[in-house]
């Protein structure tokens, strides 16, 4: 599995704020998380969005090698100040996600009621989800500056190894789709957990229907780090 060396940023309220990018949802997810200044345990937050309620089991520390460092500071608000404008946009362009401003990514979650789904027992693209994940292309074509994470994961229903194969399908279908529309492979991490990381509760149909997710977590790659530290004179 390729591990992406991306670095994150925690942007303080104040700082959010100051840039005024309050409006949308997601950003104002951020400032909730971020209230009093900078989180405590680094890359948790973002972990914890994306795996649920199993931060610190199984898992994690590849998830926190891919994820990168934090890097605070001028270079920490200027790439907050970009992080926060991306999600902007994706919550206004792609219909049925959920976007979360987390640490300094951005995760989007897609589940069966949202704008990308899987038919059962299916791992396939279907026509509506390829209208949600072109609009979503469209968005990291116009931030090249960021690696993109894709997480598969299902509910507990059925047998605990072929849940873990589906995720791993349904996962890799949405990266080869975004990847075979034109944007570079090498933007990619793909991972995948079955019904290991729940994040709603799996003995209700509601709680497995939102637990059949995928999420993509988007992040500031090395080239954005770099610019963002000369340009803060760092």
């Amino acid at each position: 599995m390729r591990k992406i060396s991306s670095k994150l940023a925690i942007v303080s309220l104040s700082v959010l704020l100051t840039f005024g990018f309050t409006s949308c949802e997601a950003t104002k997810n951020a400032n909730n998380k971020q209230k009093g200044g900078v989180i405590g345990g680094g890359v948790g937050a973002l972990i914890g969005a994306i795996i649920g309620n199993n931060v610190g089991k199984g898992g994690n520390g590849e998830l926190g090698a891919i994820i990168g460092g934090v890097i605070g500071g001028g270079a920490g608000v200027l790439i907050g100040n970009k992080m926060d404008k991306q999600a902007e946009k994706i919550e206004s362009e792609v219909p049925g996600a959920t976007v979360e401003r987390v640490d300094n990514g951005i995760v989007v979650t897609f589940d069966e009621n949202s704008g990308v789904y899987f038919d059962t027992n299916k791992s396939n693209i279907n026509s509506k989800s390829q209208e949600t994940l072109s609009k979503l292309f469209g968005i990291f074509a116009e931030y090249p500056d960021t690696n993109i994470l894709v997480v598969g994961h299902t509910d507990s229903s059925g047998n605990e190894d072929y849940n873990l194969t589906l995720s791993q399908k349904r996962a890799e279908a949405v990266t080869n789709y975004l990847v075979n529309k034109g944007l570079a492979k090498l933007r990619f991490t793909t991972n995948w957990y079955g019904e290991t990381q729940p994040k709603y509760d799996n003995t209700t149909a509601e709680g497995r229907a939102k637990n059949r997710r995928v999420n993509v977590a988007i992040l500031p790659n090395d080239k954005m780090v770099e610019d963002a530290k000369k340009e803060a004179g760092e």
